[in-house]
């Protein structure tokens, strides 16, 4: 990273420690077998609203360490949690695809889950940001994926239409670009102005 400052703050971002890692493993193992034997991708159901109270826990006075720390780095904020939400990002992308490399059935589960797991994440994320309050993206965010959920089951009588429908590809896509732009230009605001 050639920098100091982002080394200490992914050292403390809580999702990359050994036992998140290790959890977020296991619970990606779970969805796969509870997916093949029930024929419910629960992993793709379930990932968004982890991800979006996650990310949004991500950013917050008081909640985080490595917030805390980039309040006293030379690095930007805005440096500090754009690399982290793009190591832990490619860390769960890495299991997902490993996940699909052993089996053929979770290919859908992995390639179903990232587009609305990054669109809803990106949503929590930029509320985060632009409110400074956590609660409030994880309430966005949270509330996003379960109108998705409810809008999708009242459009086709399944859950799984939220993640399985090639429909809703451009609007996740379009969702997580904007969203992704408020929070790379909330964090650009120079601290103490409101």
């Amino acid at each position: 990273l050639r920098s100091p400052g982002l080394a200490r703050a992914l050292v403390t971002t809580r999702s990359l420690l050994l036992g998140s890692v290790i959890a977020s493993a296991v619970v990606l193992a779970a969805g796969m077998f509870a997916t093949l034997g029930t024929g419910t991708p629960f992993v793709a159901l379930l990932a968004p609203a982890v991800a979006a109270a996650g990310i949004a826990y991500a950013y917050g006075p008081g909640i985080d360490a490595a917030w805390e720390l980039s309040q006293s780095l030379a690095v930007s904020y805005r440096m500090v949690l754009l690399v982290r939400v793009l190591v832990v990002f490619a860390l769960n992308a890495a299991l997902g695809l490993a996940a699909s490399a052993a089996s053929g059935a979770a290919a859908a589960v992995t390639f179903g889950w990232l587009l609305p797991l990054t669109a809803v994440a990106a949503l929590a994320l930029a509320v985060a940001v632009v409110t400074q309050s956590a609660n409030a993206g994880v309430t966005v965010g949270l509330g996003a994926w379960v109108i998705t959920l409810l809008s999708a089951y009242s459009a086709s009588g399944q859950f799984t239409a939220a993640v399985v429908s090639t429909v809703l590809i451009l609007p996740y896509l379009a969702v997580a670009v904007a969203c992704g732009v408020i929070a790379w230009f909330a964090t650009g605001i120079p601290r103490g102005t409101p």
